[in-house]
This record gives C-alpha cells, sequence and structure tokens, in this order.
C-alpha cells in the first residue's frame, strides 16, 4: 500500500500546466496492452520546472519530449507519478508504456471484463491507463486510435465521432476516433470486443442526426430495447426540461458485467453495469425496468451536467451528481407517478443516507478532505446532494430555476468549476440571496425541527425549533436555511392555510389569527426537506384519511405503525387504532402502485434509525408479531384485494405494474399468516406468473416462511436461470437475506457454486453485501455474521478495494449498537484496520468507524 495522504480542499490549486490536445494509441494484445501517448503540453501563469504526472502501476517504455528522447536521468518514477524535470514552457511529450490489463482486477483503468477490453476512469482510473494529469480541471481534446485483432475483436469504440477505420495485413485493425469537446481525463473510455448491438437514431430539435447503438454480449440484444426506449425519452425530456440537445453524431452504450459502479457518462461512450441496460419481462422485475429507465436517463443527463460542464475538483462532485440525480428523480416523475416517485426517493435517502449522516462516517455534500476520493461517491453527496437542489428549485419556483440553469449553462459550458459558481447563477438569474443556504454544502448530519402548538381565542401559534447535529469531531453547527411547505386543516380535512414558510433561525414562530377552531398541521409536504421532524400528539388516522399531500398521507400511515411497534416493543399491547386505520387503507380507490406503497410497514432501518441503543432482536419480534396480527384480522380483505389485483401476464403499463405492485405488497403482509392455504398460493404464483418479479417475491416469501415448498423452488430456479449470471444476483440475494436459521451457513457454501465469482461485483454486492444489510444474521449475538462479512473484507480488500470498502460500510452503524454487539464488532473492526498492505480505501472507512 502506497503512502496514506489526506487530501484538503483548502488545499486546491490550480495547475502549473494544462494539456491541450492528446493523441493516444492502444495496440490490444491477448497479455498486454502497448499505449502511446502525445500530448500538447503548456505551462500556465507558473515557475514551475518539473511536471509530474499521475502513474499507478505502468510499465514506462520510452519518453520523448520534441521529439528528442528523453534521458532516464531527467526524470523519477515513483510509487504514483512520473515526474519530468526542467522542461519547457510548451512543448509535446509522447509516452509509451506497457500495461496488463487482464491482471486488473481492481477494475480501475483499463480491465477486462470477460473477453471484453473496457475502461472505468472516474475518478482517478486513468492513471492506472498512462502517466497524465488526472485531475478534472484539466481539459484537453482527445483523439483515440484503437488497434486489435479483428476476430476478437471487431468492434473498437472510444469518445466522440468515429473518423477512421483500417484494417492491417496481419488480421488486424484499428479505428479512431475523434471527440471536438474538450473534457477531463475522468470522461475517457475505451471498448473492445466481439459485441451484438441494437441500433437506431435520434432527431435533435435543431435537425441533427445522432446514431444511437448499445452494444452487450451477442444474444442479449433483444434485452437492449427498453434501454434505448429510454434514451430517447430521456434525450427528448432534456430538449424539452432544460433547452439541451446532444452534441455529437453518435451516442453509444456499453454493457460488461464487471463494473464497480452502476454506470459511467463517458463522452459519447456511456459504459454501464450490465443490471442497468439488459432486460425483458422473463428476467427482470419491475424494478428492474424503472431502474434501467433512471440510470440511462442520469447518465445522459450527464452530457451536460458533468461533462459540458464538469468539476474544478473531486471536493465538487456533488456538483454534477446532486444535480443530476435530481434531473433524473424528475424524469422518472414526470414519464411515470410524481407521488410514487417523490415517496420512493425519499424512502432510498432515510435508508442510506439518513443513516451515513448518523453515523462516523457522516460528511457534507462537499467534503473537507478524503484519503480515498473512492469512498466518496455516497448518498450524501448524490441523493442528499438532489435533495439540495430540490430546495434551491422550490425556493425558486420553476420559472426562475430554469432561467438560473440556462444562465449556468451559458456561462459555465466547457469549463471546470465549483458549487459556488452554480449557487452563483441560481442567485443571479432569481435575485434570490442563498447566502445562508450554503450551510447546506459545507455542513454534515441531519437536523431535526421540533414542533409546538398553541391555540388561544382563535390563533394558532406554530414555533419551530431547529437541532443542529454537532460534526463527527464534535464542533458546533449553523442552523441551516429551508423552504418548508405546511398546510392548516380543517375539521373535515379542508385547507385553511397552504403556504411555504423559510426556516433560518434555532426557533421560529408563526402566527395565525381569526381561526373558528385548532386546526391540523400538515408539515413538510412533499418533503420539502430532508429533515426529522419532531412532533407529539398527533391525529396519524385524521392525516391518513383527510390529508390531500401523497407525502403527508404516507408519513402518516408510517409514523403510526413506527409508534406502534415502538409501543409493543415497551410492552404494549398493538394499537387498535392503528389496526382500524390500517383496514380503511385496504378500501381506498387510489393510484395502485401508491396504495402499496401506503400498506408497506416500516423497514427494520427506519425503527433502528430511531432507537438511542440498537438492537434488532426487539424490532424483529415486534414487528413479525404485528404483520400476522394484520394478515389474520384483514385475511378476508386482503385476499379479496389479491383476487383482484392477480394477473399472470408480464405487461409493462402502469396498470399492469400497479396491479403488481399491490397484489405483491398484499401477498407480503398474508405471508404473517403461515398456512398451508397461503403457502400453496404463493407456490401458485411462483409457478404460473411470467412476471419475474412476481417469481421473485413468492420465492422470497417461501424462503422465509415455508421452506417445505423452498427447495423446490430454488432448485427450479436454478436450473432454469444458472447460466444468466443477472438472474443469479436475484437467487443469491434471496438466500442472503433470509431471516431463516442457517442463513449464514448457506451463504458460505454458496461462495463455491459454479456461478459466484469474487471477480465480478455485482455476485459480491449479491450475496456479501445482502448478507451484510440481513440485519438478523450480520448482527447475530455470536458474532459469526460479523467474523465472516470481516474476512471477506480483508480477502476482497486484496483484489477489488473499492469493493472491500463498500463492504466495510455495513459497520457505519457500530458506535450505536449496543454493548455486546459493539464489543463484537470492534474486534472485527481492529483485525481489519491490524491487516498489513489494506488498501486506502478501507483503511479510511474503518479508521473513521474506530476513531
Amino acid at each position: 500500500m502506497s503512502e496514506i495522504k489526506e487530501i484538503y480542499l483548502h488545499n486546491y490549486k490550480k495547475p502549473a500546466f494544462s494539456i491541450k490536445k492528446i493523441n493516444l494509441k492502444f495496440e490490444l494484445f491477448e497479455q498486454y496492452a502497448l499505449v502511446t501517448s502525445t500530448m500538447q503540453v503548456q505551462k500556465n501563469e507558473s515557475d514551475e520546472k518539473y511536471l509530474r504526472l499521475d502513474s499507478i502501476d505502468l510499465e514506462l517504455v520510452s519518453l520523448f519530449i520534441n521529439d528528442l528522447r528523453v534521458d532516464e536521468s531527467r526524470y523519477i518514477i515513483e510509487d504514483e507519478s512520473l515526474t519530468i524535470l526542467n522542461v519547457p514552457a510548451t512543448f509535446t511529450i509522447k509516452i509509451n508504456n506497457k500495461i496488463y490489463p487482464q491482471k486488473n482486477t481492481e477494475l480501475e483503468g483499463l480491465y477486462k471484463s470477460g473477453d471484453i477490453f473496457c475502461t472505468q476512469n472516474e475518478p482517478e482510473g486513468f492513471r492506472r491507463i498512462t502517466p497524465y494529469l488526472d485531475r478534472p480541471d484539466v481539459m484537453s481534446v482527445f483523439t483515440t486510435t484503437v488497434i486489435a485483432d479483428k476476430n476478437k475483436y471487431p468492434v473498437l469504440l472510444s469518445n466522440g465521432n468515429k473518423k477512421e477505420s483500417l484494417d492491417t495485413t496481419d488480421g488486424r485493425h484499428s479505428v479512431t476516433w475523434f471527440d471536438p469537446h474538450k473534457k477531463p481525463s475522468y470522461l475517457f473510455a475505451l471498448v473492445a470486443g466481439d459485441l451484438g448491438s441494437i441500433n437506431d437514431a435520434f432527431i435533435t430539435a435543431s435537425g441533427e442526426n445522432v446514431e444511437l447503438n448499445i452494444y452487450c454480449d451477442k444474444g442479449n440484444e433483444s434485452k437492449c430495447d427498453h434501454a434505448m426506449k429510454s434514451l430517447k425519452e430521456a434525450m427528448t425530456w432534456d430538449e424539452e426540461k432544460y433547452g439541451r440537445e446532444y452534441d455529437l453524431e453518435i451516442y453509444n452504450i456499453v454493457a460488461v458485467d464487471s463494473f464497480n459502479m452502476g454506470a459511467m457518462e463517458n463522452k459519447g461512450l456511456n459504459i454501464f453495469n450490465s443490471a442497468y441496460v439488459l432486460a425483458d419481462t422473463d428476467t427482470a422485475s419491475d424494478a428492474n425496468f424503472m431502474g434501467i429507465q433512471s440510470v440511462i436517463a442520469h447518465e445522459y443527463f450527464h452530457n451536460w451536467t458533468g461533462n459540458r460542464i464538469t468539476c474544478r475538483d473531486w471536493f465538487q462532485l456533488t456538483l454534477k451528481e446532486g444535480l443530476t440525480v435530481f434531473r433524473d428523480q424528475c424524469f422518472s416523475a414526470d414519464l411515470n407517478s410524481k407521488e410514487v416517485q417523490r415517496i420512493e426517493d425519499v424512502k432510498s435517502l432515510r435508508e442510506r443516507q439518513f443513516v451515513e449522516d448518523a453515523s462516523p462516517t457522516s460528511h457534507p455534500i462537499q467534503p473537507k478532505s478524503y484519503i480515498s476520493m473512492n469512498n466518496f461517491y455516497t448518498a450524501t453527496v448524490y441523493e442528499k446532494g438532489a435533495e439540495v437542489i430540490r430546495m434551491i428549485h422550490t425556493l425558486l419556483g420553476e420559472e426562475n430555476y430554469r432561467s438560473a440553469t440556462d444562465l449556468y449553462f451559458k456561462s459555465f459550458d466547457g469549463q471546470a468549476v465549483t458549487t459556488d459558481d452554480f449557487l452563483w447563477a441560481m442567485s443571479e438569474a432569481s435575485g434570490v440571496d442563498l447566502t445562508a443556504f450554503k450551510n447546506w454544502y459545507h455542513q454534515s448530519g441531519t437536523p431535526k425541527l421540533s414542533v409546538d402548538e398553541d391555540f388561544t381565542n382563535g390563533t394558532y401559534s406554530l414555533t419551530l425549533t431547529q437541532t443542529v447535529p454537532n460534526t463527527v469531531d464534535g464542533k458546533e453547527q449553523k442552523a441551516f436555511y429551508y423552504p418548508l411547505k405546511i398546510a392548516l386543516l380543517d375539521a373535515n380535512g379542508k385547507e385553511l392555510v397552504n403556504e411555504m414558510l423559510i426556516i433560518s433561525k434555532d426557533t421560529e414562530t408563526f402566527v395565525y389569527k381569526n381561526l373558528e377552531k385548532n386546526p391540523v398541521l400538515s408539515i413538510n409536504r412533499d418533503f420539502t426537506a430532508p429533515i426529522i421532524i419532531e412532533q407529539e400528539n398527533v391525529d396519524f388516522a385524521f392525516l391518513i384519511q383527510h390529508d390531500t399531500n401523497s407525502f403527508i398521507k404516507y408519513e402518516a400511515a408510517q409514523t403510526f405503525a413506527v409508534k406502534t411497534i415502538e409501543a409493543m416493543i415497551q410492552g404494549s399491547e398493538i394499537n387498535p387504532a392503528f389496526t382500524e386505520s390500517f383496514g380503511k387503507l385496504l378500501s381506498l380507490d387510489i393510484d395502485l402502485s401508491y396504495k402499496a406503497l401506503l400498506l408497506e410497514l416500516p423497514s427494520v432501518s427506519t425503527l433502528m434509525q430511531r432507537q438511542e441503543e440498537v438492537d434488532f432482536e426487539p424490532i424483529y419480534e415486534a414487528k413479525e408479531k404485528l404483520a400476522k396480527h394484520l394478515a389474520l384480522v384483514y385475511e378476508e380483505k386482503l385476499l379479496s384485494l389479491y383476487g383482484e389485483s392477480h394477473q399472470t401476464d408480464a405487461e409493462l403499463d402502469s396498470l399492469s405494474m400497479g396491479k403488481r405492485s399491490l397484489k405483491n405488497r398484499v401477498l407480503r403482509i398474508l405471508s404473517g399468516n403461515e398456512t398451508q392455504a397461503l403457502a400453496e398460493l404463493v407456490r401458485k404464483q411462483y409457478e404460473e406468473s411470467q412476471s419475474m418479479g412476481d417469481r421473485v417475491v413468492a420465492l422470497d416469501i417461501l424462503e422465509n416462511s415455508h421452506p417445505e415448498f423452498a427447495q423446490v423452488a430454488h432448485a427450479n430456479f436454478y436450473s432454469k436461470y444458472k447460466d444468466q449470471t443477472l438472474v443469479m444476483n436475484k437467487y443469491f440475494a434471496i438466500l442472503a437475506s433470509s431471516h431463516r436459521e442457517g442463513t449464514l451457513d448457506r451463504v458460505q457454501a454458496l461462495q463455491n457454486d459454479e456461478v459466484y465469482d469474487e471477480k465480478v461485483p455485482n455476485l459480491v454486492r449479491s450475496l456479501i453485501g445482502v448478507f451484510a444489510r440481513n440485519y438478523k444474521h450480520f448482527h447475530a449475538k455470536d458474532g459469526y455474521g460479523y467474523s465472516f462479512v470481516c474476512e471477506k473484507i480483508i480477502e476482497i480488500d486484496k483484489i477489488n478495494a473499492q469493493m472491500a470498502s463498500g463492504l466495510a460500510g455495513a459497520f457505519k452503524i457500530y458506535t450505536r449498537m449496543n454493548a455486546k454487539n459493539k464489543a463484537l464488532m470492534k474486534k472485527e473492526l481492529e483485525r481489519i484496520a491490524a491487516t498489513k498492505g489494506l488498501s486506502k480505501n478501507t483503511f479510511e472507512i474503518i479508521n473513521k468507524i474506530l476513531k
């Protein structure tokens, strides 16, 4: 491991050199690759005499400056750099180096995914390809030539537009690509393989024709249709909503199995984890189809928010990711159900980001320092970052927001900029002062807002008090500034007041006069701000029945269930008012997907976050007891609802998807009643349904509630899909998340399954990653769950440090655990920390947790 060094935002310096143009030549062979890089380098306003290029695991062959070979005495090679001494103000440098993509298990830089050469360069992978100023504020024009065996690699792709294709006499061929748009090295991409494809075209608003291609393993072409449809929808939406047109002749997407991330927005050549491209109704669930639509759009939207305008440094990551997540959320809401999309976004934020905010790894959306930048592709930077953009949108309003984004694009196109530049555009175009709002960029933690109500002589007073958590190192933080939508309702649910408040102080009181009766408060409508509301004596049943705001109705149903379960943990009986309210939800005539969300019981994670000292066992016991109670009380109504929603087809229209969503929610509720008749119903759904989502839900219920049927169903599923890795990810995830006894033993055994490959990130996430989120078995009081995951982190760290540090995140709740679990965790965390040669990725996460 190289020296552990922390990088700080306040130490940022402009680059001493710029690279105006770079010509790359790749000669790909079965054992290695030769890379030739020719760069036009220019000294900026600097007296720097040395050119230090980032360089990791490269074999230097030769080095030339202005066509003269550079003697070894004029350069220094270190672990992570190549430094060239005494360089002129302007010069051309040519570097020949050798790399070994076939041995690259880190999946950063150029590597092989199966038989496909591909790249992943964000954030710092390009330095593993050739020496370079591998930082986002060095933007260059790239020309790339790829040379390889024509039979083995007939498809050769890179960024930009295709300029030339040539065959050579030795059975090889070359393709040259030119990207006219300046870009940083993290957006460089290369793919070479024997690939199948589907092809289409798009006419931009200004009449330009764009060739669209999606590449995949041969035989999977038909599974790319939904991705292509989603791409065209995204291109149209970005033109209509943001006025952004595509700017090259070709847009290519490639799906690969081995990929650390979900997808990568490389200019004109997106490389995707195959999970976010390939889908048909036999192999993908409705959630998979929705996820593909969202991620395809996200990467396309980066063409302007990330590529045309990029980040000055990696501390600005939320500039592109927060904004682009917000854009893809709005896209999904416009194309599907706005109310369902908003709730799903909030669920994800709370499950992932709120937990992170309450952990030792808590950080602002713009971190102040990092050891490994790979560790900051987080829910905070992405999802909380999106909520920050959403609040700006709310504060400005739709019209002003569009004017502000137009100004942002006009002012900073072709530049590497900062979050301050973005905020300037938002304020300049709208006239809204966002100075106080900047705390959202620089402060960590989730603010809480306590509610105090008073009604006297027709006057209603609402006093709101902010509680802002200290930083991880104990420093106090200032009050946040944010919009807060509220309503005051009368006894029939009529809105007496509907307005947006601005919260900016520690404590504020808002007064409403001339009211006949004490109103009911509806607060943080649409989840205007990413905060926690603390409010006593809430009439949840009233809000569920009468509030017209879809998010508040959902929030009331969730919180009522949370309060009921918490009371049960303390020894109370099941609240009959909750049972009655749940029954009324079953009868609502509303959007089916939305209804399915209203019927969902709170997750274990939601309940855990509210505990002072985390203990999962009582949560599971109380939640299972409540689920059984509801299944028994409403069995007839639930079965009727199941029958009304049940269909075996796999159509993808909104009504069919809504029916499946509701049907499977009802089936999960009924599964609390472990009768033979229910087992038969679940088995029948597994055997008859044409929808992968239906089959997976049935298989999961059988696994957890009816082991006598599960074994046969598992064998059937395995036999049918063992050759389809994406589907087998679902199989491994079901077994790894099981609540049944012996789950850890089965997970350990599955590592030896012929399908499982520890070098494929999707498979690791599906088996080891899912087990680490299996609160029941990972946190078992015998400590074996911790020990197993610890061993896997140490083992995988030697193969793929990014995957290992991701697994280490399972220990983030260490400081909040009960004494017994905390002691068991500490022992394993210290074992990881003491491991020789631990990567900086994993070291950083473990070190923060143990601090």
